[in-house]
């Protein structure tokens, strides 16, 4: 497990409105691999404390070239976020996960769509740098606030706006003027765009109107990305138990390789594959979403929770590597 995470040490904390944060992190060159990412990617923090410890993933905010910085929003109660926000000073230094999620564009030169609201922001403001910078791609943001005062990143998005006027356009919606977006607000503001591939992050609600406007609009499913948060269940901190002496035995088929490894009964698929240094896709790690799913060649496997696979994925031997636990002494998955 030491090998997974890395301690990085805060170089500046920025305010970015009275309710956010951004910590911005040294990367010793030694392992600017391990963290380099791709836009729309997240870090998962280590969070010490009184209540004990804690993990929780905030998305990456920087552009190209930009030092490795997360932002963090204050939530009601939200020990993680607090606890951030009250504690961590330049010079602190805190346990993190290399880069990760797959909330993120396949190629920098298509035109998007983007819809953001509150600190969803976060991820797709990373999207909108990479894109003017290193791509060509046309891009047409919908940013949903509360108020003036809680746009995260309000002077940075004038000022790529200014420098783009041909490829960013930023609409902004405020709660405290015009009430919270409706459907048909929000479909009328996406048809005359729905040939676009669509990033979609913000509260629940508001990507539930989201996506209800978007089915109206006739853009497929499989054009439409979601990053969701969950606060974690399980800590990826914790330490790796023992070697279990009745592990089962997992063959994996992942980017062209094969890989045999042991795999320990109470331990899930995904922490097994990570443990070993493997590249598994994964986002929410809750089996809230399919960013883990592969597929179960041969053996049994129970999935400890599932909330996105139905009957018909299962059939098909579709799984959740976050959720996935070994039912046989032997199991085969691919993810091809």
């Amino acid at each position: 497990m030491a090998d997974r995470f890395h301690r990085l040490r805060v170089a500046a904390v920025v305010e970015e409105t009275a309710d956010a944060r951004s910590l911005v992190f040294e990367v010793p060159s030694e392992l600017a691999d391990r963290f380099r990412h791709r836009p729309g990617q997240f870090l998962t923090l280590r969070i010490p404390g009184e209540r004990g410890e804690i993990a929780r993933s905030y998305s990456l905010c920087n552009g190209p070239g930009e030092p490795l910085t997360v932002t963090v929003k204050r939530v009601a109660d939200g020990y993680g976020s607090n606890w951030l926000c009250d504690r961590v000073s330049a010079g602190m230094e805190l346990d993190v996960l290399p880069p990760a999620g797959v909330f993120t564009p396949d190629s920098l030169d298509d035109d998007l769509l983007l819809f953001a609201g509150g600190s969803g922001i976060t991820p797709v403001i990373a999207i909108v740098k990479a894109v003017l910078a290193n791509g060509s791609g046309r891009l047409t943001l919908f940013y949903a606030n509360r108020d003036e005062h809680s746009v995260i990143f309000a002077a940075e998005l004038r000022a790529l706006c200014a420098a783009h006027p041909d490829r960013l356009q930023v609409v902004h919606w405020l709660e405290s003027v015009q009430g919270l977006p409706t459907v048909p607000a929000l479909r009328a503001f996406a048809a005359p765009l729905s040939a676009r591939r669509v990033f979609l992050c913000g509260p629940g609600p508001f990507m539930t109107a989201v996506v209800e406007a978007l089915s109206t609009v006739d853009i497929p499913e499989d054009r439409i990305h979601r990053e969701v948060f969950l606060s974690l269940s399980d800590n990826p901190f914790a330490a790796t138990p023992e070697a279990d002496v009745d592990a089962a035995v997992v063959e994996v088929d992942l980017d062209g390789e094969q890989h045999t490894l042991p795999w320990p009964r109470q331990r899930k698929l995904l922490d097994v594959l990570l443990d070993h240094g493997l590249a598994a896709p994964y986002s929410c790690r809750e089996g809230a979403c399919s960013a883990c799913a592969c597929r179960l060649v041969d053996g049994k496997v129970t999935l400890a929770h599932n909330e996105v696979l139905d009957e018909e994925d299962l059939a098909e031997g579709i799984i959740l590597a976050c959720q996935a636990l070994p039912a046989a002494d032997s199991v085969r998955i691919s993810y091809q």
